[in-house]
């Protein structure tokens, strides 16, 4: 099997469908909405979105597993453009 096990997961802001990424299936390069850090290539992760049917592709989300498993604890993150610096 190529992904890991999708299941419903119940949190404060909804439900969410939420799939587990192997590392060897992580081909692409993606933003995590928690840290709004890189998730590398190679790197195991999950993958989310609405359990409410009513999204599309673009509703899912790739976060690592750490800040997936945070997202109740930590306020959220302000996205940088690229060209920003890291800390300040």
């Amino acid at each position: 099997m190529r992904h890991g096990v999708q299941g419903v997961q119940a949190w404060t802001d909804g439900e969410w469908m939420v799939r587990g990424i192997p590392g060897p299936a992580a081909t692409k390069t993606y933003r995590c909405p928690g840290c709004d850090q890189e998730i590398r290539p190679g790197v195991p992760h999950v993958v989310a979105w609405p359990a409410d049917g009513r999204g599309d592709l673009t509703d899912r989300r790739h976060w690592h597993s750490g800040c997936w498993r945070a997202r109740d604890r930590r306020g959220p993150v302000v996205q940088r453009s690229r060209n920003a610096p890291r800390y300040g």
